[in-house]
């Protein structure tokens, strides 16, 4: 598209060239912090597919995640990605991790001690949906 790949990412401090580069985020040590403290009920480390591709291999059967898109920042290079190639919505979920790199279900009753653990090992923790009855999809609300 010959654009610079130095130049500020609109609505970011950073280059478009650095945050088209950041590697996958790995969350190995955080999420053992976690087991040792929380009960886990399914993971999903959204790369490789996107919330809607992911999601779905750790539902238990007879269940749907319900995602709420307005509970976390979208990071400003998807929505450059999503402009320059003309993405709509649904594709954007179901390629890109939209900035959520990993889901963790808990129960209810675990969030807090589950999140706690998390913000401990420097994690930033989003409450993004919920599992409830369905059909093994992944709603995006």
């Amino acid at each position: 598209s010959g654009v610079d790949l130095h130049a500020s990412l609109p609505g970011s401090t950073t280059s478009l060239g650095a945050a088209l580069l950041a590697p996958t985020q790995i969350y190995v040590r955080s999420v053992l912090d976690m087991l040792a403290r929380s009960e886990i009920h399914g993971m999903a480390h959204i790369t490789g597919g996107g919330l809607l591709d992911n999601i779905p291999r750790v539902l238990p059967e007879g269940s749907q995640a319900v995602i709420d898109v307005a509970s976390w920042q979208r990071p400003a290079v998807f929505d450059w990605l999503q402009q320059q190639g003309n993405v709509d919505e649904h594709e954007m979920h179901r390629v890109l991790n939209c900035g959520v790199g990993m889901v963790i279900a808990v129960r209810p009753e675990h969030v807090a001690t589950a999140s706690q653990a998390l913000e401990a090992a420097g994690e930033t923790v989003m409450r993004i949906g919920s599992v409830t009855a369905g059909s093994g999809q992944v709603l995006i609300d």
